[in-house]
């Protein structure tokens, strides 16, 4: 118990879709979720947008929701951590209130200010300060476009927050955001802070006064005000822990560091994240100025990103697309019931027979590469391959993406912690263990995320002396037996793989032709 004889951290993870609060014991063990949707609005002109009040209307229902799952709950709260998705601009003014709906990591309207500020010569020493490539998702070249065409919402705000910045100041009253976003966004992943002339290559010098003061979770609470106390259920004077961004407090809870074994890890969800572990002395940045580096919540050390924009989107549209052709026949089936399939189709297959790209999202890709335009393909289709041939390449694809990505960063890790729904699939994981080309260890934590939120919040109020002994609590006992990849596969993938990045770094000129026919239809 801590000092105060409560028993429980309870980790909030606001998602995209999924907005979760977790309730954990002192020793990791979850004890109950409640979760909501998160409702966001996208159109043609690639806007991404998401309430404000929504967000944290949803926020505290999950928390009273949790209490009527655990009995006098707001006493037992030892403490309070937030995280949730990340880049993207939340924009608030006067009496905290919302300027606009916040703009999120899947907007793509400032594609052509990345373009921009990409062929700047100012952008090559903010990549080396940041370790972070510019892409459409972040608030750093969002805010640049909102500078140039949106400024009366910049003229009105007060501060520019992130999602889980916006829920901390709805919990305890402080503008604050943490050393992972602003250190990747606005600075230096070795000062984990602010960088003036990061700010300055970005050209928003004049609305430095925006970025609110940098809080590290580790280290430092702030109390549940009465306001929340009495919106959520819980206690006043509870300590809240600000998280870092969700990307890193999954990688924390998945395993992508254990005391004395760096390592990778990739999630598998809607998007994907190929992550490894690394001192912050050993960065390897690419020459195409890509990726991300963000501060891990351990002295010294960082994780390195390549993200890709869709990962499980591309098996969802692949369901979607056979379920549609079904259901017009006057078959219905339901999503659950192809997922079902999955593993049966890819035993069905042999590997290798179709390359595909997954680049399926509208808004691009942004690892290993940065690309708006870039769009999905399947190489090697005839005419004996099957539905079944389709899912096993769109599988494959995220194999090969991941490779990718990871290749980008420096060499293969000698391991990889996988997490996301996805990874509960046996097939799946030999596949992807073989085009990448590593072992793969699994994580059986169920709610990753908001465990690693909570393990910073342990460290805060004192339950741990340091992260190391929270992760071997936390972590250590929920990663699966190591799975080696299998060398005939390894072999085959392997031998492809070339091929798969050459077909990528000849695909930009496709991609703008069709971009412009595109955009030339829309005009009409």
């Amino acid at each position: 118990m801590s000092a105060s004889g409560a028993d429980i951290l309870i980790g909030i993870d606001a998602g995209t879709s999924v907005i979760k609060s977790v309730a954990f014991s002192l020793g990791g063990q979850q004890l109950a979720m409640a979760s909501v949707p998160n409702v966001y609005h996208s159109d043609a002109s690639g806007a991404a947008s998401q309430s404000l009040a929504d967000t944290w209307a949803g926020c505290a229902q999950t928390l009273r929701d949790l209490g009527e799952k655990i009995e006098n709950l707001g006493a037992r709260v030892a403490a309070i951590a937030v995280t949730g998705q990340g880049d993207g601009t939340w924009l608030v003014g006067a009496g905290d209130k919302p300027v606009t709906d916040a703009w999120l990591w899947l907007d793509a309207r400032a594609a052509k200010t990345v373009d921009r500020l990409r062929a700047s010569a100012a952008d090559i020493s903010r990549f080396a300060k940041t370790g972070t490539g510019l892409n459409t998702c972040q608030m750093g070249t969002q805010m640049a476009h909102m500078d140039q065409h949106h400024p009366d919402w910049l003229d009105a705000a007060e501060v520019s927050l992130h999602c889980k910045d916006w829920l901390y100041l709805q919990l305890t009253g402080i503008r604050a955001s943490d050393p992972s976003e602003t250190s990747f966004t606005f600075g230096s992943y070795k000062s984990r802070g602010y960088e003036a002339d990061v700010i300055a290559a970005l050209g928003l010098t004049h609305r430095a006064h925006l970025l609110p003061p940098v809080v590290d979770g580790v280290r430092q609470t702030h109390p549940l005000s009465a306001d929340a106390a009495s919106q959520t259920g819980l206690r006043a004077g509870t300590p809240v822990s600000l998280g870092y961004v969700d990307v890193v407090c999954t990688a924390l809870g998945a395993g992508i560091y254990t005391p004395n074994a760096p390592s990778g890890c990739t999630i598998l969800g809607s998007t994907g994240m190929h992550m490894r572990a690394t001192a912050e002395a050993d960065v390897v940045l690419n020459e195409g100025r890509t990726g991300y580096v963000m501060v891990l919540p351990v002295s010294g050390m960082v994780a390195q990103i390549q993200s890709n924009m869709a990962a499980t989107l591309n098996i969802d549209w692949a369901l979607k697309l056979g379920a549609k052709l079904m259901a017009e026949f006057g078959h219905e089936v339901s999503h659950e019931e192809m997922v079902a399939r999955i593993d049966d189709w890819l035993s069905a297959t042999r590997a290798g027979q179709i390359l595909y790209h997954p680049y399926i999202s509208e808004a691009g890709e942004r690892g290993p590469f940065v690309d708006a335009r870039a769009r999905a393909a399947f190489t090697g289709l005839a005419s004996n391959h099957s539905f079944a041939d389709l899912i096993r390449a769109v599988i494959e694809g995220l194999g090969y993406s991941a490779r990718d990505c990871y290749s980008t960063m420096g060499a293969v890790p000698d391991e990889v912690r996988l997490t996301g729904g996805a990874a509960r699939s046996g097939a799946l994981r030999k596949i992807m263990a073989a085009a990448i080309g590593t072992n793969l260890r699994s994580s059986t934590r169920e709610e990753a995320g908001a465990a690693g939120a909570a393990m910073m919040a342990a460290c805060a109020i004192g339950v741990y002396p340091d992260m190391d002994a929270c992760l071997r609590d936390w972590v250590e006992p929920a990663l699966g037996p190591i799975e080696a990849p299998d060398a005939a596969l390894t072999a085959r993938y392997s031998a492809l793989f070339p091929s798969y990045r050459a077909l990528r770094e000849t695909a930009p000129v496709a991609w703008a032709a069709l971009s412009e026919t595109q955009s030339q239809q829309g005009e009409q």
